[in-house]
């Protein structure tokens, strides 16, 4: 025997069946589909979008540099004004007029002087090509238009407090660099690879919880402490 449906949602005479849902929507006519076990799944999600460094400001190194170029480019046109002006030129310009025209390319000051100056070349090309920031580790989009970092200090000190709940550990140290983990442990009592095992166990889980773009990988070393006297 089957019992007909009641209440204010169920159809009878003089009302209408409830809407059916529109092709394309995914059933629900939010823009949704269904999963295989009914939860709601976004039709269109956005793509990940690509994680990159960080870039620094550059503002020591930049601010250097122009005021090196202000101060010399000012300098020099003082200068020649003051020659215009029928003015004696300053010593100095005289003196490297005299030595770039009288030198020798092989003079021992020439070439000191010009690797100098391609070494400065060289570290102003290598700053505006790095990103610099390396104690940011940039962290996973969830959202394209959101950025996050975790420096790595901090990261260190969450995976030596992850790494500390470990029984059998006294005293750990923890360095974080970009592409790797360094834990040095000590353990007083258990036997060592059983510590190591869980200390890796621990640390990867916290790796993860991290939420890092690029997960350093982990390295472990478990030693006993120093004997006293």
């Amino acid at each position: 025997m089957t019992t007909p449906a009641t209440g204010p949602g169920a159809p009878g005479p003089g009302r209408d069946a409830p809407d059916t849902p529109r092709p394309g929507t995914g059933g629900n006519g939010t823009g949704e589909t269904s999963g295989s076990d009914g939860a709601p799944v976004l039709a269109d999600a956005a793509p990940a979008a690509r994680v990159r460094r960080f870039w620094a400001a550059r503002r020591v190194p930049a601010a250097v540099l122009a005021a090196l170029v202000l101060g010399g480019a000012g300098l020099l046109l003082y200068d020649v004004a003051a020659v215009r002006a029928d003015r004696q030129a300053m010593a100095w310009r005289r003196e490297l007029a005299d030595g770039l025209a009288t030198r020798p390319l092989d003079d021992t000051w020439v070439v000191v002087g010009a690797a100098v100056a391609a070494v400065l070349g060289v570290w102003l090309l290598v700053l505006a090509a790095t990103p610099g920031l390396r104690e940011i580790l940039p962290m996973r989009r969830e959202h394209a238009d959101v950025r996050a970092g975790l420096d790595r200090e901090a990261a260190a000190l969450a995976l030596r407090d992850r790494a500390m709940e470990v029984s059998g550990v006294q005293s750990i140290r923890v360095r974080v660099r970009r592409s790797k983990a360094a834990v040095k442990a000590v353990s007083h009592f258990r036997d060592l690879d059983e510590v190591r095992a869980d200390v890796e166990s621990v640390l990867a889980t916290g790796v993860e919880e991290l939420g890092l773009a690029h997960p350093p990988a982990v390295t472990v070393r478990v030693a006993r402490p120093p004997r006293k006297g």
